[in-house]
C-alpha cells in the first residue's frame, strides 16, 4: 500500500482550470482505441459457445468491418458516425439495468474527455466540450501531479510488474443543475482497457531505482529521468465511475469545521455551515439557527442571514427562558426530541416566539434539543419557507449532526464562561497554596506570549496537569437526609394548608359562598394527598395553588369581619419573609444539617494544618448533607518534586484518625441538635496514582483521562453501596467503612486498623465484606470496624508522634 505525500487539502480546485493552467502539460502521448477491448474479448470469449460468447464474437465481427474503428481514433466524429455500433460495444461494459442510474463514462486515456457516457454523467458531470467538469479535492499543482502519477503507475505495472496502490480518495464536487447545491462524488478509474506501448528500447530499472521510485514517486524530475515519457504511449480507453458520497463528505466537513470554536459564532463561517446543511438535506432554501441555554437566559448564537451581528462574544441576542414559554422551542426541550411543525401558520396556540418565526418568512420548522452529558444546553433549528419541506425523513441525518453541534455549542459556552470569569478575577479564583506556584508559572508564560505577539491579547493559560498523584477520599454523610428533609417539607406544607383552611373556613362562616366551600374542598384534598407521602412536585404545586387561589383572595376576604382578618394575620405571620412559605420544620432540619456540616468542616480545617506540616498536599472539602474531603499528594504537586512513600502512609493514617475524630464530635453534637441526625463515615482507598487537571471552567481539579475516571465514578456512587446479597448499607452510624479494590490495599489498612485499635480509636472485630455491584463499578470490597465513641483520647488533636509507630519512621533513601 503506497500512501502519497504532497499537498492534499480540503480546499477544492476547478478541474478544467487546473489542467488548462498546467505549464508543462501531460508529457505522455495517448490515443483513443477500441483495439484493447477487442483483444480482451478474443482472449476471454474466443472459444466460448455460450450466448454471451456468440454475442461478443458478433460484435467483434461488426467492428472489424469498420476499418476506422480498428486503429487510433483521432477524430471523435468517427464515434458519432458509428454511434449505434459503439452502443453495442459499450453494452458489454455498462450493465443495461443500471445505465440510467450510474454516473459512468468512457474517457480518452488521461485526457478526462468522454466519448460515451450514461445519462446521469451527461447531465451532471460532462462539460460542453466533453471533458469532466467540477472541483476536485486537490490543489492545482497536485491535480497535474496525480495525473502524471497514475500514468507512471500504469507504466510500472504493465511494463515492469511493479504494482502501486494509492488509498487517497479523489472527490469531485459539482453543483446540481436543479437545486444548485453541491454534490460530491468519489472518482474511480478503470484502466484495464488501456495498453502501454513502448517506443524504442525499454528503459531498464535496477533494484536501487525501484526503491527510489517507491520513496520519491512524486518527484517529477526523477521520474522523467528514469522513465522518459517519450518512450511510452497509452492506447485504448478509460472507464470512469463516480460514486456519490455527498452525505459522507458533508459530515466529514462539518466535523472539521466545528472543531474551530469560532465556526458557530462567526457570521461568515456560520453561513458556510448553513450551505453545507442545505447540501446534506438537499434543501436549497433551508435556514439554520442555533441557540444556547445559560441558566435562565437564551443566547441566540446565530441564525443564517437574519442575524448579521449575532455573535456569542459580542452582539449575541439575549433572551429569557420565559420569552419562549409554550413555544415550539420549549416543547422540543421538554420532550428532549426533535419537534417537526409542518405549517407554523396552521399551528394552534401560537406564542409570540412562534409568530416571530413566521415573520422571518418560515412556515415549516424542525427544532431539536442539543444535549451534552444528558443535559439540554441549547437548540438547533432548521426552517423552510415551504410548507412540508422538512419532514421525518430528515431525522436520521439530523441525529448524525446533533452531537457535532452539541460539542460546538458546549465549547462556545465554555469560552464565554471563561471570558466572564476573567472579568470577575484574572484567570483563576482562590488557588490552594500548595499548587499556586504552577498557576503562577502558567500566567507568566501567558504574559510572555502576549509580549512577543502584540496582536495576541487573549492568550489562554496552558493546561494545569499534575501526574502521578495519590488520592485520599473520605466522606461523613448524614444518614437518611433526603427522607428527613421530605418529612420536614411535608410537615410545613400541612401547617400552611391548615392555616389557609382556617382563613377560608372563617370566611365561609361569615358568608357561605359556594366558591369558598369549593376552595375548602380543594384545601382538604391537597392535605389528604400529602398526609402520608410527599411526591416529587407536590411542594411546587401546593405553593402555587396557595398563592394563586388562596392568598390572592386575602385582600377581599379580610373585609368579611375581624375573625377573618385575625386568621389572615396569623397565616401571614407564620410565613418565612424570605421565601413566603411556612419554614418551621425545615428551618430546624437545615439548622441541624448546617451545624453538623460546619462542625465537621471546621474540625477538618484545623486538623489539616497539622497534616500540612507532615507533607504539603492539596486539600479540598465540600459541604452538602455532611462533608467529604479530597486529598491529593505527590511529587508533581511541589515545585521541587520531592516525595517519599512515608508521607503517603502518614496521611492515610492521619485520615483514619481524623475520621474517628469527626465521628466522636458528631455523636456528642447530636444531643444538642433540634433534629437528631445520624452520620456515617467512609474512606475510599486507591493505591494506584492518577493524573489531575485543573478545569478552568469549573475552577477545580478533576481526574484527567478515561482510565482514571473510574475513581470519580466510585466516589459519586460508593455511599449507596450495600453488602452483596443483602440490603444493608456498608456505611452505618458508629462504624468506619474502608472501601478498597485490591488485596494489597486491605493488607495495608489492616495494619492501620490494628494500630488504631491499640490506641483505642477503633474496637471490636474487623468485618471484610464484598459489595454489591454499582452501576459501572464492580469488584469492590470493604473493611468495616466500630469506632470507640467512649474513648476520650479520640477528642484530642492528632499529633505527629501518633503517626510514626504505624508508618515505620522516616525513609533513609
Amino acid at each position: 500500500m503506497l500512501r502519497l505525500t504532497g499537498t492534499f487539502t480540503p480546499r477544492s480546485t476547478d478541474l478544467q482550470t487546473a489542467l488548462r493552467g498546467d505549464p508543462q502539460g501531460f508529457p505522455f502521448q495517448s490515443e483513443l482505441s477500441l483495439v484493447p477491448i477487442l483483444r480482451f474479448w478474443e482472449k476471454k470469449f474466443g472459444d466460448d459457445t455460450s450466448s454471451k460468447g456468440v454475442f461478443v464474437r458478433t460484435v467483434r465481427e461488426q467492428v472489424s468491418q469498420v476499418p476506422e474503428l480498428l486503429g487510433p481514433i483521432t477524430d471523435l466524429s468517427v464515434i458519432d458516425r458509428h454511434r449505434k455500433l459503439i452502443e453495442v460495444v459499450m453494452a458489454g461494459i455498462f450493465a443495461p439495468a443500471f445505465f440510467e442510474q450510474e454516473f459512468s463514462a468512457v474517457l480518452v486515456p488521461f485526457q478526462l474527455k468522454s466519448f460515451y457516457a450514461t445519462p446521469p454523467f451527461e447531465r451532471h458531470l460532462r462539460a460542453e466540450d466533453g471533458t469532466l467538469r467540477g472541483r476536485v479535492n486537490l490543489d492545482a499543482p497536485m491535480v497535474s501531479a496525480m495525473r502524471i502519477f497514475f500514468a507512471y503507475a500504469l507504466v510500472l505495472e504493465r511494463i515492469y510488474g511493479v504494482n502501486l496502490i494509492v488509498d487517497y480518495p479523489l472527490v469531485l464536487t459539482v453543483p446540481d443543475p436543479d437545486t444548485k447545491l453541491d454534490r460530491h462524488f468519489k472518482m474511480e478509474f478503470d484502466w484495464r482497457f488501456v495498453e502501454v506501448k513502448t517506443v524504442g528500447d525499454v528503459p531498464p530499472l535496477s533494484d536501487e531505482i525501484r526503491r527510489r521510485l517507491r520513496r520519491d514517486l512524486l518527484d517529477p524530475d526523477l521520474m522523467r529521468d528514469v522513465l522518459p515519457p517519450d518512450r511510452f504511449m497509452f492506447s485504448g480507453f478509460t472507464i470512469f465511475r463516480a460514486i456519490e458520497v455527498t452525505d459522507q463528505e458533508v459530515l466529514s466537513s462539518l466535523e472539521r469545521d466545528l472543531i474551530d470554536k469560532e465556526s458557530i459564532v462567526s457570521h461568515a463561517r456560520f453561513g458556510a455551515l448553513q450551505d453545507k446543511l442545505r447540501t446534506l438535506f438537499r434543501r436549497p432554501e433551508l435556514r439554520f439557527g442555533l441557540a444556547a441555554l445559560d441558566g435562565d437566559q437564551v443566547l441566540v448564537l446565530n441564525y443564517g442571514s437574519e442575524c448579521e451581528n449575532a455573535c456569542i462574544f459580542a452582539d449575541s441576542r439575549h433572551h429569557t427562558v420565559e420569552e419562549f414559554r409554550g413555544s415550539v422551542y420549549e416543547r422540543a426541550v421538554a420532550e428532549r426530541n426533535p419537534l417537526i411543525v409542518e405549517d407554523l401558520a396552521e399551528m394552534p396556540n401560537r406564542t409570540p416566539a412562534d409568530n416571530e418565526i413566521i415573520e422571518w418568512g418560515l412556515r415549516n420548522i424542525i427544532v431539536a434539543p442539543l444535549l451534552y452529558q444528558d443535559r439540554v444546553i441549547g437548540t438547533l433549528e432548521l426552517g423552510s419557507p415551504k410548507v412540508g419541506d422538512l419532514d421525518a425523513t430528515l431525522l436520521p441525518k439530523l441525529h448524525q449532526i446533533l452531537p457535532l453541534f452539541s460539542m460546538a455549542v458546549q465549547r462556545s459556552m465554555e469560552e464565554l464562561n471563561s471570558r466572564i470569569q476573567a472579568f470577575i478575577k484574572e484567570k483563576c479564583t482562590a488557588i490552594h497554596p500548595v499548587v499556586e506556584w504552577r498557576f503562577r508559572k502558567a500566567v507568566l508564560k501567558s504574559i510572555d506570549q502576549r509580549a512577543e505577539d502584540a496582536n495576541d491579547t487573549g492568550a489562554e493559560l496552558e493546561p494545569i496537569v499534575f501526574d502521578r498523584v495519590y488520592p485520599l477520599y473520605a466522606l461523613s454523610d448524614i444518614r437518611g437526609s433526603s427522607t428527613q428533609r421530605s418529612l420536614a417539607i411535608q410537615a410545613d406544607l400541612l401547617t400552611q394548608l391548615r392555616l389557609a383552611r382556617d382563613v377560608i373556613r372563617w370566611a365561609h362562616d361569615a358568608r357561605p359562598l359556594p366558591g369558598l366551600h369549593e376552595l375548602l374542598y380543594r384545601l382538604d384534598k391537597h392535605a389528604a394527598k400529602i398526609q402520608t407521602h410527599l411526591n416529587s412536585g407536590d411542594e411546587v404545586s401546593i405553593i402555587a395553588f396557595l398563592r394563586a387561589d388562596v392568598e390572592a383572595k386575602f385582600d377581599h376576604l379580610q373585609t368579611f369581619g375581624p375573625g377573618v382578618r385575625e386568621r389572615i394575620e396569623a397565616y401571614r405571620a407564620s410565613l418565612d419573609p424570605r421565601i413566603g412559605t411556612v419554614y418551621d420544620r425545615r428551618r430546624l432540619f437545615e439548622e441541624s444539617v448546617t451545624r453538623i456540616a460546619d462542625g465537621i468542616s471546621s474540625y477538618l480545617d484545623l486538623e489539616d494544618q497539622t497534616a500540612q506540616t507532615m507533607f504539603p498536599h492539596y486539600f479540598e472539602k465540600q459541604k452538602t448533607d455532611g462533608v467529604d474531603h479530597q486529598i491529593y499528594v505527590g511529587g508533581s504537586l511541589l515545585e521541587d518534586g520531592r516525595f517519599d512513600p512515608l508521607y503517603l502512609k502518614s496521611l492515610r493514617l492521619w485520615q483514619l484518625m481524623v475520621t474517628c475524630g469527626v465521628a466522636l464530635r458528631v455523636n456528642r453534637l447530636k444531643e444538642k441538635l433540634p433534629v437528631p441526625l445520624e452520620v456515617t463515615h467512609l474512606v475510599l482507598v486507591q493505591h494506584a496514582p492518577l493524573s489531575i487537571r485543573f478545569r478552568f471552567d469549573e475552577k477545580r481539579f478533576d481526574v484527567d483521562g478515561a482510565y482514571d475516571i473510574r475513581y470519580e465514578i466510585v466516589k459519586k456512587r460508593i455511599d449507596k453501596a450495600v453488602i452483596k446479597g443483602t440490603d444493608e448499607r456498608i456505611t452505618q452510624p458508629g462504624k468506619l467503612a474502608i472501601v478498597y479494590a485490591h488485596p494489597a490495599e486491605a493488607h495495608e489498612y489492616r495494619h492501620y486498623i490494628e494500630y488504631l485499635q491499640s490506641l483505642g480509636y477503633l474496637t471490636g472485630e474487623v468485618e471484610d465484606v464484598e459489595l454489591d455491584e454499582l452501576q459501572g463499578v464492580h469488584g469492590l470490597r470493604a473493611l468495616r470496624v466500630t469506632i470507640d465513641l467512649r474513648n476520650p483520647r479520640i477528642e484530642r488533636r492528632v499529633g505527629l508522634a501518633d503517626l510514626q509507630p504505624a508508618t515505620g519512621g522516616p525513609s533513609r533513601n
